[in-house]
Order: structure tokens, then sequence, then C-alpha cells
């Protein structure tokens, strides 16, 4: 029942953000992929022997190494950002590819905005849990000039995250059968996709160097201005810019 009241909860307020005109965004990272010329699931029709080569093992490029893509979904226009690393899946990766989005999209797209509603799973970079992401959400809340409010979805139901089964699944199915031989293929592929329903995407390579294991202390965490709501204040709270 706790789920379901979440549910629930996020999609009310999505309703009051969206009929305000502000931006709602569905945020994840999908799974890291290997560069390379690997075989990526999937079937494609191909002239007889023009089918591409690929390894035989898949052994990561040491050189290419994997790629991370960090997407970003506005639910109200059906448009995607995807920011593609190739370090690690870090609170600040996560940050910067939200703040990659409101730079490329979304102050385009929203001049007036004041404010921002971001969804997201309840673990990984963009956790509940996760101080560091509510400390560089902060950064860029100041940075911007925003109030964000955050949602997230409880354990064990990511799925329900917009972005999985409206931006993810149909990257997926572009690409399948395609191998991903180096990082500007992948954001070519990426930027792409399309879908039935008009879905648009907007893909940049990010070649940072996010570094891990970075804390923040009990005092830092103490002066983020946050504000978490009545209502599981664990899982739903706003970031304000000043």
């Amino acid at each position: 029942m706790t789920a379901i009241a979440q549910f629930e909860y996020i999609n009310n307020q999505a309703v009051v953000y969206q009929n305000a005109g502000d931006p709602v965004i569905s945020v994840d990272c999908k799974k890291k992929e290997l560069i390379g010329e690997y075989k990526n699931s999937g079937q494609e029709w191909e002239q007889k022997g023009d089918a591409p080569k690929v390894n035989v093992y898949d052994f990561p490029d040491k050189e290419k190494g994997k790629a991370a893509p960090y997407g970003i979904y506005d639910i109200a226009n059906n448009e995607g950002f995807v920011n593609v690393g190739i370090s690690h899946d870090t609170a600040v990766f996560a940050v910067s590819s939200i703040k990659g989005w409101w730079e490329h999209m979304g102050k385009q797209r929203y001049p007036l905005a004041r404010r921002v509603y971001i969804t997201a799973d309840g673990g990984g970079s963009n956790g509940s849990k996760t101080r560091l992401w509510k400390q560089e959400l902060e950064k860029f809340a100041k940075e911007a000039e925003l109030e964000i409010r955050v949602s997230h979805f409880p354990p064990g139901t990511s799925k329900w995250n917009k972005i999985e089964h409206r931006l993810f699944s149909a990257l997926t199915m572009n690409w399948r059968a395609k191998p991903l031989v180096s990082l500007q293929s992948i954001v070519n592929l990426i930027a792409a996709t399309t879908n039935d329903k008009g879905l648009k995407v907007k893909a940049v390579a990010d070649e940072t160097v996010y570094i891990t294991g970075l804390k923040v202390t009990d005092e830092d965490h103490d002066m983020i201005n946050i504000k978490k709501e009545d209502f599981h204040g664990e899982w739903n709270y706003v970031i304000n810019s000043t």
C-alpha cells in the first residue's frame, strides 16, 4: 500500500507541475554498454556477406571501455536527453547530466520556469539516501536559480519510472543487432531514436572522468537547503536555490 500511495503522490505532483507549465522529468542511468565490435542482441536484415563482424568474446576493450548513458525524459513533451559518459556513474555525473538537459533543452522549452520536478529511482547515483546527489542538486539549483522537487520510487519499483519504458526501451530497440563500435556511434544511434509516438532525443558525449568515493560530511549535509515533505520525507523533498 505504501508503494501505491507514493505512485499516487508522484502522479498528483506531476499533474500540478504540468498544469502550471513547469517541467517534470524522469531520470536514470541505463546499464553500461561495452564500446567496440561486440555482438548486440536483436536481429537486423543485412545483404549476405555484409553483416558486421564482431568479437567472439565480450572482454572489455581497456582503451574504449564502457559507455554509461544517463537519461533525462521530459514527460509532457516526449523528449529525451542522454548524456553518454565513459567514466563512473556517480552522483556528480547524474546531476551534471541533468544540468546538460537544462542547458541544451530545458530552459529553451521552459523559459519562464522557476522550478523542476524530478522523479528518480530509490538507489544508485540518484538514490534517496545519497548525500552527494542532494548536495550536487543544491549546487545546480543555485546556478540555475531553480527550486528542485524530487520524488523517488520505492525500492523494487524502478520499472514504473517512465524513462524506463518511454525512452530506454526505444534506445534498445533502435540499436538492436548494431555493434556499438565507438562513443560517437553510440551518441549517433541514441540521437536517431524515435518511435510511433513522436519521441525526440538529443545525445551528447561526456568524456569527463568522475571520481568515486567522494563523501559528504555530517556538517556539510546539514547545510543543504532541503525541506522534506510530510508524506514520506525520505522519498519526497524540495531543494531551494536560496
